[in-house]
């Protein structure tokens, strides 16, 4: 292995001296690039936000926005950032370097006050203006989209997705100029060198192995390897986009004598779909996992919109969601009303386990020393009537105080299959067993969805704590389902259709095992 090294706007340094729980950010101010600023270093304000090149989906490469905040800069080994001053164009000598259209459009259009979120903002910006699959979107009427018809509530004319900017705060500006920033870039230029960079390979993996004093961070070649190493080292911490390990070392100051990264893995970045089943690599981000399913998983494309933010979601994984065992993630509530089941490996080999007997406790799981989550499966065909409702204090980039999920099979107008996914409501992820056996058999009705939320409300045990009573959240728990039964009057059937499998991936599983 070589000496760590990273590659920022063009020029390559070694990481070293830095600690191995130095972040991105705090590497790239120490070498003063202080355009990437700390609002929260927790991952909620964006004022961090970098550019990474990643493996592409439409492209070889795409230009991801990740939160500098939380990765740690020894997980960028050998890899290629870009911040909110390399996105600038150098000019003739003795000149100003060109601002980048990103840039341009923010000054001119009054999207900068105090300018302290102004480089985050342009880097996540940045991300959206080179997504190859970008297009426009035809301009709706004043009443679908409001008095100036700019676009879609989501959408601006150019295709610019708001929700490229969901982790992205501004305390003073207001976000009416950012957003018509967004909404007026362009197609980016044939000699753009950032939009060639697309067309080439991303950097590879490398396998890394990063110590400072007793400290280490390692990234391993390969699966086998990896678990090797947690055989030998059960105590390590294992990553994938850090998260949440970031905020543990950012606001707990925690720190870890091993740090195991596996977001690179391949064995843990496949996606395949099989005539009875998708498996889903637990390293695949999850921005990753919805644009190669396209929306052909519609439970799954109605959480992903509500998982914190765009710039969470570039770095967050469903094997770190699960395996940190939080009752309060949004994906086990989902998973659990898809019948998924984690597939854990260890250096022995593997086993499956439904998720519903996954979770045993606060934050534990049947999950042993020396495990880890390999991918998740979810079985076919789909249940055709689904939803996805979180409650919370903000539409995105939120913590939920409920989540509830819902997957049911209604035939010739009678409830033939009904699968309930809770989050909020008790120490784990949990069924609505008896709300469940209320509906299965019963006629679809509006009488049916009065007695059923009645169990439903009762369902858990809820607290109280600062997000929500535990009276509101029961109370939610009832709602939820009489907001299915209001929008499912016409039951969906998008659900049955099975994904296809990704060209580049393989419809066959092959068990891992050492």
């Amino acid at each position: 292995m070589t000496e760590p090294r990273i590659t920022v706007n063009g020029t390559e340094a070694p990481i070293a001296p830095a600690a191995p729980h130095t972040t991105v950010l705090d590497f790239l101010r120490e070498r003063g690039l202080t355009g990437t600023k700390e609002g929260c270093a927790e991952g909620e304000c964006g004022a961090c936000s970098v550019l990474v090149a990643r493996p592409g989906v439409e492209r070889p490469t795409d230009w991801v926005a990740v939160n500098a905040c939380l990765v740690p800069v020894a997980a960028l080994d050998g890899q290629e950032v870009v911040t909110s001053e390399g996105l600038a164009t150098a000019g003739a000598p003795g000149t100003a370097p060109a601002l980048h259209p990103v840039q341009e459009e923010m000054a001119v259009r009054g999207g900068s006050q105090c300018g302290y979120c102004t480089p985050g903002f342009v880097c996540s910006m940045a991300a959206e203006y080179y997504r190859p699959d970008r297009c426009a979107h035809p301009a709706p009427s004043a009443d679908a989209a409001g008095a100036d018809g700019d676009g879609d509530a989501e959408h601006g004319p150019n295709g610019f997705d708001l929700h490229a900017l969901s982790g992205n705060l501004c305390r003073c500006t207001g976000y009416r100029p950012i957003r018509d920033a967004a909404f007026a870039v362009g197609a980016p230029a044939e000699d753009d060198p950032l939009a060639r960079r697309r067309d080439q390979a991303p950097p590879a993996p490398v396998a890394t192995r990063y110590a400072q004093g007793d400290r280490s961070f390692v990234r391993p070649g390969t699966l086998a390897e990896a678990l090797r190493l947690l055989r030998e080292r059960p105590d390590a911490v294992v990553v994938a986009g850090s998260t949440d390990w970031g905020v543990e070392v950012n606001i707990r100051a925690r720190r870890a004598d091993c740090v195991v990264a596996v977001d690179r893995l391949p064995e843990l970045r496949a996606l395949r779909v099989e005539s009875d089943a998708i498996e889903i690599g637990a390293a695949l981000t999850l921005t990753e996992i919805e644009r190669r399913l396209d929306g052909s998983v519609p439970l799954l494309a109605e959480l992903f919109p509500q998982f914190a933010s765009r710039l969470i979601r570039n770095g967050a994984t469903l094997g770190g969601n699960l395996g940190t065992g939080s009752p309060i993630g949004d994906s086990p509530p989902v998973l659990l009303a898809l019948e998924a089941s984690v597939l854990l490996a260890d250096a022995d080999g593997e086993r499956e386990v439904p998720l519903a007997e996954y979770f045993t406790g606060y934050r534990q799981s049947v999950r042993r020393p020396g495990e880890l989550i390999r991918a998740v499966r979810i079985p076919l065909p789909l249940s055709p009537v689904t939803a996805f409702h979180k409650i919370a204090k903000r539409r995105f980039d939120d913590i939920s105080s409920v989540a509830v999920a819902f997957a049911l099979d209604l035939r010739d107008g009678v409830v033939h299959k009904a699968r309930i996914g809770l989050g909020g409501v008790a120490a784990t992820p949990v069924r609505a067993l008896a709300t469940e056996a209320a509906l299965e058999g019963m006629p679809w009705t509006a009488q049916t969805v009065e007695a059923a939320a009645a169990v439903l409300r009762a369902e858990g045990t809820p607290m109280d704590d600062h997000r929500a009573s535990a009276a509101y959240r029961s109370a939610m728990l009832g709602q939820s389902l009489r907001k299915l039964y209001a929008r499912a009057a016409e039951p969906r059937t998008t659900g049955t259709r099975a994904p296809e499998a990704p060209a580049t991936e393989a419809r066959t599983t092959k068990a891992v095992s050492s």
